[in-house]
C-alpha cells in the first residue's frame, strides 16, 4: 500500500474513534466538569500516543534511511541499511541500496585510473630526477673535483665544501628517485623493498623494527604495490607527525590473508581529521580488495593494519 494511503488511513483510525467516543456515552456540560475534562484529556492523550506509535512504525525505515544517507563514507564500502517498510519506502530504500553500489563500482574504476595515472607520473619524474637532475649534478662534482684540484689552497676549502652540499644534494635526489619508484620490489620483491624501506626511515631519532613472514604468497604485482605504498605512508606519517621513536613493521601470511601492520609509539592520531595520505591508502586498499584499519596500538601510539585476502591478492 502506497506512503500516503497508510498514513491517511492511521489518521482516520483515530479520528474516527475520537468521533465515536464523543457520540458515545460520553457527554460534556456547561461549564464542563472536572470528571468530564479528565475523561477527555486521557481520551485525547491515548488517541496523540496511539497516532504517534503508529506513525513511528509507519516512518522507521524512512528514519534508518536517512542515518544511512548520512553516515554512508564509500571509502568504507558495504554498509547497506536493511530494506524495511512496503510499498514505496522497501523500493526508496533499495534504489538507494542500488546507488550505492554503482556509486562504489565507479569510485573503484576511477580510482584505479587515478592511482595507475599517478605511478606512471612518479616513474616519469624519478626518471627525469636520475637521469638528467642526478648525471647534471654527476658533471657538477667531476667538475668542482677537477677545479679544486687545481685551485690556490685559499679557496680550496670553499670548493670542497661546494662539493660535499652538491654530494649531500645528489643523495637526496637519488632518495626521492627511489620513493617515488621503487626500484627494489619490481627487482628483487616485496620482502627485501619493506626491509630497504625500514632502513631508509631509521635514523638518529626513529628506529623501524621490521618482521617480514618467511611463508608469504606469490602476490601480483598490483598488491605487491599497494603493500608497500600503504607501509610507506605509514612509515612516513610516523616520521613526520606522531612523534615516534620507535616502529614495527611486519607482514606475515595469516588465515585470513597477507596481514601488514605498522604500529609506532607516537602520541597518537586521537580522532584527527583524515588526511590526503590515509584517504590514498584507503582508495589503495579498495583496489585489491583489502581491509585497512586505523586505530590506537595496544599501549600507545598509531597502529595501520591492512588485510589482503589470499584469493584477492594471488597471481
Amino acid at each position: 500500500m502506497p506512503l500516503f494511503w497508510r498514513i491517511f488511513l492511521l489518521n482516520a483510525v483515530v479520528l474516527t474513534a475520537a468521533t465515536a467516543l464523543l457520540l458515545g456515552p460520553v457527554t460534556v456540560s456547561t461549564p464542563v466538569l472536572l470528571t468530564e475534562a479528565a475523561v477527555l484529556a486521557a481520551g485525547l492523550c491515548a488517541m496523540l500516543i496511539a497516532n504517534g506509535m503508529l506513525l513511528r512504525l509507519g516512518l522507521a525505515p524512512l528514519q534508518r534511511l536517512t542515518r544511512a544517507m548520512t553516515t554512508t563514507d564509500l571509502l568504507r564500502p558495504g554498509a547497506r541499511p536493511a530494506v524495511g517498510g512496503q510499498g514505496e519506502v522497501a523500493k526508496l530504500i533499495t534504489t538507494f541500496n542500488a546507488m550505492l553500489d554503482r556509486l562504489e563500482a565507479e569510485r573503484t574504476i576511477s580510482a584505479a585510473r587515478a592511482l595507475s595515472a599517478q605511478e606512471a607520473e612518479r616513474h616519469r619524474i624519478a626518471q627525469e630526477l636520475h637521469d638528467e637532475v642526478g648525471q647534471t649534478l654527476t658533471a657538477v662534482l667531476l667538475e668542482l673535483k677537477r677545479v679544486a684540484d687545481h685551485a690556490p689552497p685559499a679557496v680550496r676549502d670553499d670548493l670542497h665544501q661546494v662539493q660535499e652540499t652538491t654530494r649531500a644534494g645528489l643523495d637526496e635526489i637519488r632518495r626521492i628517485a627511489r620513493r617515488l619508484r621503487p626500484g627494489v620490489l619490481e627487482e628483487l620483491g616485496l620482502s627485501s623493498a619493506l626491509k630497504a624501506l625500514a632502513g631508509e626511515f631509521t635514523g638518529p631519532t626513529l628506529a623501524v623494527r621490521h618482521h617480514i613472514g618467511a611463508d608469504l604468497p606469490h602476490l601480483s604485482r598490483d598488491t605487491e604495490l599497494v603493500l608497500y605504498r600503504v607501509a610507506q605512508e605509514s612509515l612516513t606519517n610516523a616520521a613526520r607527525h606522531s612523534g615516534a621513536r620507535l616502529v614495527d613493521l611486519a607482514i606475515e601470511h595469516t588465515p585470513a590473508g597477507v596481514e601488514l601492520i605498522v604500529r609506532d609509539d607516537g602520541h597518537g592520531i586521537h580522532g584527527a581529521h583524515e588526511g590526503a595520505g590515509i584517504s590514498g591508502m584507503r582508495e589503495r586498499a579498495l583496489l585489491i580488495g583489502a581491509d585497512l584499519s586505523l586505530g590506537p596500538g595496544h599501549d600507545s601510539g598509531t597502529e595501520v593494519r591492512l588485510v589482503v585476502p589470499t584469493h584477492q591478492g594471488s597471481h
